[in-house]
């Protein structure tokens, strides 16, 4: 008989003893309890899964989360000083509105120029008092200016020495030929010395020149340019005095 044939026969022999009947209730209750208690494992292990889960996320959104502001510290606590005794300043006084200053009253004569400035009004020639303490050799000017009719000046333009004396013989503060406040002012001044006539060339054209003695000193005379004739001080040269026999006075 072969090894085989010898196992087969030996599992066909019935055993010595007798087995008992399973217990099939105490098997299944045994069941329950192993899978009750994987259950138990498996939710216990997906609580603590669940635990580390919430853990890592709160975790990563407190690191996405900006730290918070630094708050600014309190002030230092400083001792307290004086009161304070300072008074608002007095309101400033307004300045006094600009006014126009009355011309100077004449010095001698009033000449009347034979023109009409602005408004229709007439142009005059006077001398004007100069007290300036910077000029101790000039004692007066000249001035063109609105004659009114109540009998007042309106100045227009002056003019005067500004070294020497103003009585040194020659020609002296020849000004004008200006458009002052919508009025041509004609080229004018004065000549110390007998001048019987006052002469100028403009462009080669010679032109003579309006005058008068000055009331308060004959060696004075005073001289204007037609405005037709002369239209700047710029362009007239030279000038020329001449005495009362046609003789030159300046070269």
């Amino acid at each position: 008989m072969t090894d085989l044939e010898t196992l087969r026969s030996a599992l066909r022999e019935p055993p010595a003893e007798g087995f008992a009947a399973p217990d099939l209730a105490a098997i299944m209750t045994k069941g329950r309890r192993i899978r009750r208690r994987r259950r138990l494992a498996t939710g216990a292990g997906g609580v603590a899964a669940a635990v580390v889960t919430v853990l890592v996320i709160v975790g990563a959104v407190a690191l996405k989360e900006p730290p918070p502001a630094e708050q600014p510290l309190p002030p230092a606590a400083s001792a307290p000083g004086p009161a304070s005794t300072s008074t608002s300043a007095p309101p400033e006084t307004p300045a006094p509105a600009a006014t126009s200053a009355p011309s100077d009253p004449p010095l001698g004569d009033v000449i009347s120029l034979g023109i009409r400035g602005d408004g229709g009004r007439p142009l005059v020639l006077y001398a004007v008092a100069i007290d300036e303490p910077t000029l101790p050799g000039i004692r007066f000017g000249l001035q063109v200016g609105y004659s009114n009719d109540d009998g007042t000046y309106e100045g227009l333009q002056s003019t005067n020495e500004f070294k020497g004396s103003d009585r040194s013989f020659g020609f002296h503060a020849t000004d004008g030929g200006d458009l002052v406040q919508d009025t041509f002012v004609p080229v004018f001044g004065y000549f110390a010395g007998p001048a019987a006539r006052i002469a100028g060339t403009v462009r080669g054209k010679p032109v003579n020149a309006k005058t008068a003695v000055w009331s308060e000193d004959p060696s004075i005379v005073f001289y204007w340019f037609d405005p037709a004739d002369v239209g700047s001080a710029n362009v007239l040269s030279p000038l020329i005095a001449y005495d009362a026999k046609g003789q030159r006075l300046t070269k």
